[in-house]
């Protein structure tokens, strides 16, 4: 009985924070001007045309070394692996948030 009765405590009190934190979607918290400027500038520069040439060129790099059997494949991939997540994230949380949206 006490298990039921704290899962159900616990439940309610996780639908309660949840709309709390539905309600607080779109704003930005007063004060947080420095905080968003400096999260958009490392956004830019991680995905901006020289984090791009500079990808492409380790990329490339990290193949040949793997082909002259200078780098372990499992090491190589992990790099190549990153470098996809890395650009691709925008993509991944589109989907992510998509699909959340569509299982309400």
């Amino acid at each position: 009985m006490g298990y039921a009765r704290n899962l159900a405590a616990m439940a309610a009190m996780a639908a309660l924070t949840a709309q709390e934190a539905l309600a607080q979607v779109g704003q930005s918290p007063s004060g947080s001007g420095p905080i968003v400027a400096a999260v958009d500038w490392m956004q830019r520069t991680t995905l901006g045309p020289i984090a791009t040439g500079v990808a492409v060129i380790a990329v490339a790099f990290i193949g040949f070394m793997m082909l002259t059997g200078r780098m372990n494949w499992k090491h190589g991939i992990t790099v190549i692996i990153g470098c996809f997540i890395l650009f691709g994230a925008t993509a991944i949380v589109g989907g992510i948030q998509y699909a959340a949206q569509a299982a309400r």
